[in-house]
């Protein structure tokens, strides 16, 4: 199947085209299209949800929402904390945005890559961003120890970092997050965004919102639209110390919230088993997809504990001219991470996607790797050829082994270990 539109849309930015965008480009062959880019649940809003929502769509358009508040309070009760340690905003975005008005005075320290928006934002407003360069050597996993070390050389106000990390799906443990931020008590503030935090299936209970709640200067990020893979209602949310959560809160439009996102909210506490449930499916297909990439020879691929999954293509292979492949002749579009600061144009993001898409994209992907090397095998040597293919092993930081395990869950002590850590990077 080939497909007509502008490619030059993936050229303007540093964030793909919208899904909307794209459509208007595709024409009549949007319908076929499998997305691959934008971070979704493909099993929740369940099918009977959205019929639900549809059958109420004419009164959601109709009517003003509540007000703030009461969502917020509708949310507190569904997750069994205080309301007054949440502010509702519309997306993580639109929060992201009142904590750099508000709370980054003048600078703040992030890992780098991760989503665009934790040194996009900053940057725009004038702030003085620390940027520290996670090493690709050891899978793009953070040295807790190596980052404090970077925020205090370089005086760094505000620190974030985000668990699992964008677009890697890098997991630090509970206990190490929260090490992180008390380590850093010292600090205006210390933001950890887990807007993916609900696909984590390494440990029970990985959030750290209810601790964050005892401390001064700790914010927890989450987000509503990436969890159900609804971004077009726009709704994230943050936990904290009331005093600090209010400095937000306090802020924000009183009807700051549509009624779409209104009626979801109050749906949630009837489908929490069906929720659920739709985590359960998506670590399954998480491990599954994992496992398959791993048998196309030259691929790279890291654990992750997200809803999408971190690749390094073989040498041969330039991610653009691979998303353009794809979109054009398949039909499946792909997050090319060129554009993200940190990383380059040799690594794709995949969202994990049920098995039937999975295998569109597969076959997509061995279709471009064959004639690719096709292309390239005039005058290769056996010695060439075998570079080509060698396959990746585990990796290790620090004291800490990130296993080759398609689950990609487990983080363990090297016992013993003598080595040195991480050498610490960054850019001012």
């Amino acid at each position: 199947m080939k497909h007509s539109m502008d490619l030059g849309m993936f050229r303007q930015g540093n964030h793909s085209p919208s899904y909307f965008t794209l459509a208007r480009s595709m024409g009549s062959g949007s319908e076929e299209l499998s997305d691959f880019c934008i971070p979704c649940n493909p099993y929740f809003p369940t099918p009977d949800m959205f019929a639900e929502l549809s059958a109420k769509l004419e009164t959601i358009l109709k009517y003003y929402p509540t007000d703030a508040g009461a969502i917020t309070g509708q949310l507190a009760s569904l997750l069994q904390m205080p309301p007054q340690t949440i502010a509702m905003g519309n997306g993580s975005t639109e929060l992201i945005t009142w904590i750099d008005h508000l709370m980054i005075h003048e600078s703040m320290a992030t890992p780098v890559p991760t989503f665009g928006r934790w040194t996009d934002q900053s940057l725009e407003t004038g702030k003085r961003v620390d940027m520290f360069q996670l090493p690709e050597a050891g899978g793009f996993a953070l040295d807790i120890d190596a980052y404090v070390d970077f925020i205090r050389e370089r005086n760094s106000r505000v620190a974030v970092v985000c668990n699992p990390n964008n677009p890697d799906g890098n997991y630090i443990p509970k206990w190490e997050v929260l090490r992180l931020v008390d380590s850093l008590a010292d600090r205006d503030l210390v933001v950890v965004d887990e807007s993916f935090i609900d696909f984590v299936d390494a440990e029970h209970r990985p959030s750290i919102a209810q601790e964050a709640m005892l401390r001064h200067n700790v914010l927890v990020l989450k987000s509503l639209g990436k969890n159900f893979g609804l971004h077009g209602i726009r709704f994230g949310y943050v936990v904290g110390n009331p005093a600090l959560v209010k400095k937000i809160g306090s802020r924000l439009p009183k009807w700051n919230l549509n009624s779409l996102a209104e009626t979801v909210v109050f749906m949630l506490r009837d489908h929490l088993a069906e929720y659920r449930e739709s985590l359960r499916l998506l670590a399954r297909d998480r491990y599954e997809m994992i496992n398959e990439l791993r048998r196309i020879p030259g691929m790279q691929v890291f654990p992750s504990q997200g809803n999408f999954v971190l690749v390094k293509l073989p040498a041969e292979v330039e991610g653009p001219r691979l998303r353009d492949y794809l979109l054009s002749r398949h039909g499946v579009l792909i997050r090319e991470c060129g554009n993200k600061l940190g990383i380059t144009s040799q690594f794709v993001r995949l969202v994990v996607r049920p098995r039937e898409d999975t295998e569109r994209l597969l076959n997509g992907i061995r279709s471009y790797l064959t004639s690719s090397f096709s292309e390239s095998l005039d005058g290769a040597t056996p010695m060439d050829l075998a570079g080509r293919f060698a396959e990746s092993t585990g990796l290790k930081t620090g004291t800490h082994s990130v296993l080759d395990d398609p689950l990609g869950d487990r983080v363990v002590p090297l016992l013993g270990a003598e080595g040195p850590r991480l050498s610490r990077s960054g850019t001012r």
